[in-house]
Order: C-alpha cells, then structure tokens, then sequence
C-alpha cells in the first residue's frame, strides 16, 4: 500500500479552550487511542473530583512518559486519516506554552486553532494567530469549540459571531479565507470533530477531520542542504549519543559526515530512527533521532543545528531582519536585548540599529534610521546575537530564518532573517 503523505499540525488557542481535549477526541474518535485508556482516565479523573478531564489527561500521561525520556517522539502524537498520516505537535498550556507554541509551530505545516463559543477570541488567542501567522502557517482549521455549553446549546448564532470575531484577528494578520475553515464543535461530547454532529443539523460544513485533511500538503525541500534543528539529546546505553529534530531541508541518510553549529560537533551519522524504527533516510517534515559517531551527549544541545560538514549552518556575527512589533509596553531603541526563539535556539540578542521603518501599505521606506519603533511598526534593523546562533536567509531556509521576540513573558515582535553576516 502506498504511504500517505505525511502532515504536521500544531495545535493552538487560548487556554481552558479545549486543545487537549480535542486532540483526545481526535485520537479516540480516529482510533489512535483505545476506549478502554480513556475509561480508566475518566474514573481516575472523577476520584479526583476533575470530571471531563480524561482527554487532556490521555495526553498529559505521554508527557511524563517523555519527561523520563523513554520514548524519542518529542511530545507528538500520530494517527492516519483517509488523506493524510498525521503528526499532532501538542504544545502544554502553561505558561511556558509560547516558548514551546514557537518551537512546534515552526514545526508544523498548517495549525487547528481551538477557540470556546462559550468565551470568544481572548488574549493568547490573538497572540497565537499572529504568532501562527509570522511562524510561516498559512492554512488553519478553527474549531470553535465548547458548543454544548452555548446558550441555548448548540446555538448557531453563538457560532456566528465567534467566528466573526475571530476571523477579524485573523484577516488583520494576513490570512486568507480560502485557507481558513471554521468548524462548530464540541470536543467533550464528540460534535463534529470526527464526526458528523446531530446537535447541530443547521451545520452543512465539514467536520474538523475533513477540515484538516482539506489542507495542501506543502512541497519538500530535499534540494536543498540537510538542516535539522535539534530539539533533545539522549545518552542511550549500548547505542551511545542520540540527537532528535525534525529534519526541515534535505535528507538526512546514515554514513553522512555532520556537523552541529554553534556548537561545532563533527560526527558521522550511523543510524536513523522514526518511531522506533531504523529507515533508510529521512525528509523534512520527519522528526527522527539519529546515532552519531564521535560526538558525546553533552556536544550538542538543544538550539544547535546539524547539517552535512561539506554545507554547513550559518553562525551568525549578525543580521539584517524584517520585524514587525506585536505588542510592546514601551518602545524599542538601539541597544535593546530581548529573547530571540529560532527554531529551537532560544538566545538573547542586541538591537544594534534600526535601519528603516517601513509603510505597511506599500512595504517601501517611511523613515530612515528611526530613533525607536512601538506596536505596530513593521521594521528593517540588524540584529547581534549575544551568544552563537545559527539562523538562516529565510528566502533560502524560511524553516531557520523566522522567529519570535520575547520579553517579561510576552511576545514583543516577530519577524524574518533577510541577510547573514557569517561569523
């Protein structure tokens, strides 16, 4: 049978929304679960006096499987539909959340945002379209959830306007509407997520599984050189170093000669594994872990990138970058040192000038060499990294050349890598 194609979806949405939930849903209802784990979590969470727990749990479970890093597949989850072979990234709702919301967004091809009829669009709401958006996400399934608890339940009018007001953000941020499907759900009492409700008989639209399998797979990029940021290293006994990331440009095959940068690891590339499965090689999109040769577990670390030793990632001395200011108390003046999340990098980095501002009409100069830039001013400025980073052109690697700005627990500003000066 020939294999499907395989898809990488993140999900998002404010929290208490429902994100674990639905993915529980999706996983059962999908049969990626059996019934009978998910009875016993209900029990579990009726005892502890937290009812209508036990999808979030299903999903809370394998994340301490991870923690005792047993398992290799960082905090994903799979399950076929008739289109695709998916890959749930499921990112925690704590506070954390954002940091963990960039890595796995710029890891995923399309997002499912989960948004409550019940509450409407809040403030992670927001900050997660945009950051969907700015992270390179162009399609977005959004499941406005928590209908049952509408009133009246099920109410089509409660539907309309949360999606009015949603798709408000997100028309602001750059979406499309052919790329956007709203889908009432409600993920407790299995409405629509897999399948059809008969709640809701006024609803003629798709489900959220036919919403997601209505997205486009995006193209490969195995042309290009291996670049694969890691995201976790294990010291496995009797096997010895294994990193794990996702492979985003070319192909990852066993006997290749990597390097890691910024660490500057070499090593050869003896195995590759994905779901605990040796393969022959691995393209982007695969989240793999892979045995090095000469390399120790402490090497190479999270935020570092591999790539063949003859094409290897760029560290950058600085860079130029596009940004546009999400949401920042104050204004932002040369000298400023935030968090930049890259891939899985996450290092302080100085503004060392702010070259132009720009018209967000016509994307040309509004005024060269501003002394500040506040919310809502899109920007050209060069960037000095306080620490090694490797980041990329993002017309050449867009997977390595976007990321997120972050400071006193928000998001500042986002923006794309348009020129490196290699270290």
């Amino acid at each position: 049978m020939a294999e499907k194609p395989h898809f990488n979806l993140v999900f998002i949405g404010h929290v208490d929304h429902g994100k674990s939930t639905t993915v529980g849903r999706i996983l059962l209802d999908a049969g990626a679960i059996e019934p009978h784990v998910i009875e016993k979590f209900r029990k579990e969470a009726e005892e502890k006096g937290k009812a209508t727990f036990e999808f979030a749990w299903a999903m809370d479970t394998l994340k301490e499987e991870r923690e005792r890093g047993v398992t290799i597949d960082v905090a994903h989850k799979k399950f076929n539909s008739d289109k695709y072979y998916y890959t749930i990234i499921d990112a925690p709702g704590h506070r954390d959340f954002v940091k963990n919301m960039i890595t796995g967004t710029s890891q995923a091809d399309a997002a499912v945002l989960v948004c409550a009829a019940t509450d409407g669009p809040q403030e992670q709401t927001k900050e997660h379209i945009f950051l969907a958006r700015v992270l390179g996400i162009t399609q977005m399934a959004v499941s406005v959830n928590k209908m049952d608890a509408t009133s009246p339940p099920f109410s089509e009018e409660k539907f309309k306007a949360t999606k009015e007001e949603v798709w408000k953000i997100m028309k602001t941020v750059g979406f499309k509407e052919e790329n956007v499907k709203f889908v009432p759900t409600s993920a407790y009492k299995a409405d629509n997520v897999v399948k059809k409700s008969t709640n809701m008989p006024w609803w003629k639209g798709p489900t959220l599984l036919e919403a997601m399998d209505s997205f486009t797979a995006p193209p490969k990029a195995t042309g290009k050189p291996l670049r694969v940021p890691i995201q976790d290293v294990y010291s496995i006994t009797g096997i010895g170093t294994v990193p794990v990331g996702r492979v985003e440009t070319g192909v990852l095959k066993p006997n290749t000669n990597v390097v890691f940068q910024p660490s500057g690891a070499k090593g050869e590339v003896k195995t590759v594994e994905m779901h605990h499965e040796m393969v022959a090689k691995a393209e982007p999109g695969d989240n793999v872990g892979f045995n090095v040769r000469g390399i120790a577990k402490n090497d190479v670390r999270r935020g570092d990138v591999m790539g063949e030793s003859a094409h290897p990632p760029t560290v950058a001395k600085s860079f130029k970058a596009q940004i546009t200011v999400l949401n920042h108390p104050s204004v932002i003046t040369v000298g400023y040192t935030p968090v930049f999340h890259c891939h899985t990098a996450q290092v302080a980095c100085r503004f060392e000038k702010l070259d132009k501002k720009l018209d967000p009409k016509t994307g040309g100069t509004a005024q060269e060499n501003p002394e500040f830039l506040k919310t809502g001013d899109s920007a050209i400025v060069t960037i000095v990294p306080t620490k090694p980073m490797v980041i990329e052109n993002a017309k050449e690697f867009p997977q390595l050349g976007r990321f997120a700005i972050r400071d006193m627990g928000k998001t500042v500003a986002a923006g794309v890598c348009i020129e490196v000066e290699a270290r």
